[in-house]
């Protein structure tokens, strides 16, 4: 009787436990779910930032995500049956996901957003109900792993900033082009083109930046000297104007701004007024690349010469328009003539027209990498074996004495004869990962070469030996890694960017001098007479740095644009002209005529 009486309180003391279940083991979930966290957010802290560590912090969070899926099929103390539900459970409700969220939110929304909070959800549920019978604990963490993985459907991606920070918004909300779209609509339609005068004939066949970069691709202006004291004389905002999205730069003939942006599902060439923005014409084709990290829209800056506006889209359309009417010329398709899909970006390269062929990356096999088209006809004339994957420009830049178009892709650099696509220097140094840098030539024997993701940027000679073109590195510097960020040179110094900063770095060696400005992924332009950089940052403001090797020396700087601003700027005369993915704007600068002159080169 004594015996019965005494077990029975530590009988009904004791947990009930269903037969064969233990309570969870979760700390290795908590360690990969704080390791997660500190692979996604600590290397933008670190020198250089996510441009530097992009990939360990993508990858470290999808290996995390990876080890937690093995953590609770081997080591959680689940029963098996718990186990296979919480594995499909967490199969099907991400599936499920996918299937909902807004298309750009697959890829790096999946990445960075998703998959990370989904199985972080599904982590606080095993720890929080870790105690609970197996049925009740795996549904709960599986229910929160839903909401988890449930809150991207509610997101929108605007792509990605320089340093791979995704561009979320809610879904409802209207986009930027989803205003320009609505704006056009309930407005007036844009008058059309008048017939061209004879100012607007010799303005075409004279253009003041006739494409991308100038007509040397050099990123240099010419004009006299700016006030730089913005804050007595600031720029004058001539107008501004929303635009579609796309990273087209402007080409400039008198009073005709050319550039490309997207229109919904429409790739549009657009020609504005260069003083007052007004829509002057515009040339519509279907067609529309999405892309999750860069953003719709085309790439590549209109080229004008010989008469005709040259263009290529985003999804490989290639054609000749009437610059002062829009009217189509001739039509061809990269991917068609190349034999290739787009290229993961789209096509990028701008067009560049020398004598009587238009000249195109296109990066085909067989050697169609470099594709020139008759300038009247669009009949193919040439083509020239290249890398398959470039977003860099052709150039002709002279080098040893010979006028030579140089192409820089994943493969190296690829020097070709204008007239007949026939090579004469094929410098191999090929990466992995995607470039988008024009190669810069300085004097007319050394060419830079900047790469992106902690390659650098490389110096080579190149000298003509019994005829033949031979290329000797001269140094390969880590300081500065552009990225898509071009860079430009003055009076024996480079200035570009490395990891979202401004670098100053010696021509004949590679040295850094200086280093400061964080002006994120944007682009610069060199204000030769004045000794001064135009920096575009990527947060839309402008600034004017000091040409300086001693020290990095901003002068001042003006908030230009709103929104994500990789395109390149342009000057000409007195006329600064910036554009994003969201809009455009025209600003007249102070000029300061007592200003001392610069040096000379």
């Amino acid at each position: 009787m004594s015996n019965e009486t005494e077990a029975a309180p530590a009988e009904s003391n004791s947990p009930v436990k269903p037969s064969g279940s233990r309570p969870l083991r979760v700390w290795p979930g908590v360690l990969m779910v704080v390791l997660m966290i500190v692979a996604r957010f600590v290397p933008a802290y670190l020198e250089g930032g996510l441009a530097k560590y992009w990939m360990f912090a993508m990858m470290g969070p999808m290996l995390c995500c990876l080890l937690l899926v093995i953590w609770w099929l081997a080591v959680s103390r689940a029963t098996w049956k718990e186990r296979v539900f919480g594995f499909l459970g967490l199969a099907a409700v991400f599936a499920l996901t996918m299937v909902l969220v807004e298309p750009l939110m697959r890829g790096p929304g999946t990445i960075y957003v998703t998959l990370p909070m989904g199985m972080t959800a599904f982590v606080v549920g095993a720890a929080w109900f870790k105690k609970l019978r197996p049925l009740a604990r795996t549904s709960a963490a599986v229910l929160l792993a839903a909401a988890g993985f449930g809150f991207s459907v509610l997101l929108r991606n605007d792509g990605m900033d320089g340093e791979y920070h995704l561009t979320l918004h809610w879904r409802w909300s209207r986009t930027a082009e989803e205003q320009v779209l609505a704006a056009r609509t309930t407005s007036a339609a844009a008058p059309k083109s008048d017939l061209p005068s004879s100012e607007t004939n010799l303005a075409l066949a004279n253009p003041e930046w006739p494409g991308f970069r100038g007509a040397d691709r050099s990123g240099s202006g010419h004009g006299p000297m700016i006030a730089t004291n913005w804050s007595e004389q600031p720029p004058r905002q001539l107008w501004k104007v929303p635009v579609g999205p796309g990273w087209s730069s402007f080409a400039v003939a008198g009073n005709l701004l050319f550039t490309q942006e997207q229109r919904g599902p429409m790739e549009t060439v657009v020609c504005y007024d260069a003083a007052t923005g007004r829509e002057i014409w515009n040339h519509q084709d279907e067609a529309r690349l999405e892309d999750p990290m860069g953003g719709p829209g085309p790439r590549a800056t209109p080229t004008l010469a010989n008469g005709g506006l040259f263009v290529t889209g985003a999804t490989g359309k290639f054609l000749r328009l009437n610059p002062a009417t829009g009217d189509v010329v001739w039509q061809k398709d990269l991917k068609e003539v190349a034999s290739r899909i787009a290229p993961m970006w789209g096509f990028a390269g701008s067009p560049l027209v020398i004598g009587s062929n238009a000249i195109v990356w296109a990066g085909g096999k067989d050697g169609k990498g470099l594709l020139a088209f008759d300038v009247e006809t669009g009949a193919l004339r040439w083509s020239a074996a290249t890398g398959d994957h470039t977003y860099a420009s052709p150039q002709l830049n002279t080098i040893a004495g010979e006028e030579l178009v140089l192409m820089l892709s994943n493969d190296g650099l690829v020097l070709v004869e204008p007239a007949t696509g026939k090579v004469r220097l094929n410098y191999e140094w090929k990466f992995s990962g995607y470039r988008a840098l024009q190669p810069r030539v300085v004097g007319d024997d050394t060419v830079l070469i900047g790469t992106p993701m902690n390659v650098g940027t490389r110096a080579i000679r190149i000298t003509k030996v019994n005829g033949e073109l031979v290329a000797k590195e001269l140094w390969t510097s880590r300081n500065l890694k552009p990225d898509f960020s071009d860079l430009v040179t003055y009076q024996g110094y480079i200035y570009g960017n490395d990891g979202g900063l401004l670098t100053c770095l010696d021509l004949k060696t590679g040295d850094r001098m200086w280093k400061g400005g964080r002006y994120g992924k944007g682009q610069m332009l060199l204000l030769e007479n004045a000794g001064l950089l135009l920096v575009a940052a990527e947060d839309g403001k402008v600034h004017l740095v000091r040409a300086d090797p001693k020290a990095f020396v901003e002068v001042d700087s003006f908030k230009a644009l709103e929104g994500k601003t990789w395109n390149h700027p342009v000057v000409v005369g007195d006329k600064l002209y910036v554009r994003n993915s969201q809009e455009a704007a025209g600003f007249q600068l102070s000029t300061a005529k007592d200003a001392e002159p610069a040096r000379k080169l």
